[in-house]
């Protein structure tokens, strides 16, 4: 059975990049080395700070675009395991 991983990288700007592969230990190595020519190019170092696994591909491509689509505190609440405060800053702010 095939493995999925989307990961959350700290980069050397301080923000964060998230994104998910099939073998994180290769990519990682990637972002660091800077053989991926996106956004983690020029933010290096980086920093692995959050991975999950996932056994299908589509339930982590799924999770990934929900991750990058999150507020910074939505992602460090996420990074720090704090899943009360995750769920607070989950909530719908209705004015």
């Amino acid at each position: 059975m095939k493995s999925y991983w989307v990961y959350i990288l700290k980069c050397s700007d301080d923000s964060y990049y998230t994104g998910s592969t099939s073998n994180i230990e290769k990519r990682l190595s990637e972002h660091k080395q800077g053989l991926i020519k996106g956004y983690t190019y020029s933010r290096r170092p980086v920093e692995l700070v959050f991975s999950e696994y996932f056994n299908n591909v589509n339930d982590a491509i799924s999770a990934e675009r929900q991750i990058k689509g999150w507020s910074r505190s939505k992602k460090e609440a996420l990074i720090n395991g704090d899943f009360e405060l995750l769920k607070e800053l989950s909530k719908k702010k209705w004015k």
